[in-house]
């Protein structure tokens, strides 16, 4: 199978307001598969369409060659989901939760106690087994959360922003876990907002209010999107320069990144007039996903306006 997921035109419209707005993508099998996205842009809808939860309005896609209107059972069979808000019983154990969702995926009993052993091992949660849900940590829930949404070995796994809530550490410790799955043949659809989440995805796919806005691998996308010549600086007053910098006629884009400014010249020849017009030293830099994100925000409200 060339791809896992196809979407054509798919929409999803909530009586007048459009959530997702002809969306066609294609997912390739065991690649992990970023979808970027501000909050409220479509991203939590598609990935409900996508696993047979919801309706298109219209539009069509399929799922492992499934089609997503008249074979949305076939396709919640094969695949895993995990939410923002994934259910784990928090009164029962670790062991209890796991044996509860082998039987949800009607796992054999043969088969059922080497899956949780497997799945206690990918948690890092070995010797833990009769420990209550309620006394883990937020990384360890997640981790516990994904173990119960792959064991029943789904070709295909949605996650919706898995890694929310989550300190930077465990953040990148389930990612990793998400590389492991992947490189065994495991397709990951992602939902995130964290760039340097989807800077590890194969490719990326960013929406903005319903709408795709680009679709290509991380690399592909910072050397094609972003034209001329990314600066960033260091300047005390930043916030209050932002719109004079912007005014200068060789800035095609300027946005804060922490305390510091990023600033898109049209070519490294401005370079030494914008550090007299700053009083400050300006390093080139290579542009990064997020500078990305705002670049292709700002030409989408361009174009609406």
């Amino acid at each position: 199978m060339e791809y896992v997921v196809t979407t054509h035109e798919l929409t999803k419209k909530f009586g007048s307001f459009t959530a997702v707005n002809n969306l066609s993508i294609k997912i390739k099998p065991g690649e992990i598969y970023g979808f970027l996205g501000p909050n409220g842009s479509g991203k939590t809808t598609t990935i409900r369409m996508l696993c047979g939860l919801l309706e298109p309005t219209t539009g069509s896609g399929t799922v492992l060659g499934y089609d997503l209107a008249r074979e949305s059972e076939k396709i919640k069979r094969r695949i895993g989901y995990m939410s923002q808000k994934f259910s784990l019983y928090e009164d029962l154990t670790i062991y209890e939760n796991l044996d509860f969702y082998a039987g949800m995926y009607s796992i054999p009993h043969k088969e059922r106690k080497q899956r949780i052993s497997e799945m206690v091992a990918m948690s890092l949660l070995e010797g833990r087994e009769d420990e209550l849900v309620a006394n883990l940590s937020g990384g360890y829930k997640q981790r516990l959360a994904l173990g119960c949404a792959i064991l029943s070995r789904p070709a295909i796994l949605f996650l919706d922003e898995p890694t929310s809530g989550l300190s930077p550490t465990s953040r990148r410790m389930f990612f990793q876990i998400i590389q492991r799955i992947a490189a065994e043949g495991v397709t990951v659809m992602v939902t995130t907002h964290f760039m340097d989440e989807a800077e590890r995805c194969y490719n990326i796919a960013f929406i903005s209010e319903g709408t795709l806005i680009a679709n290509d691998t991380p690399e592909n996308l910072k050397h094609n999107v972003i034209e001329g010549c990314m600066v960033e600086v260091d300047l005390p007053d930043a916030m209050q320069r932002i719109s004079a910098i912007e005014n200068l006629p060789y800035v095609r884009e300027c946005s804060i990144h922490g305390p510091l400014l990023h600033v898109l010249l049209e070519s490294q020849a401005q370079l030494e007039d914008f550090n007299q017009f700053t009083g400050a030293t300006a390093s080139v830099i290579e542009p990064s996903l997020e500078d990305v994100f705002v670049s292709l925000a700002k030409q989408k409200r361009r174009e609406v306006s």
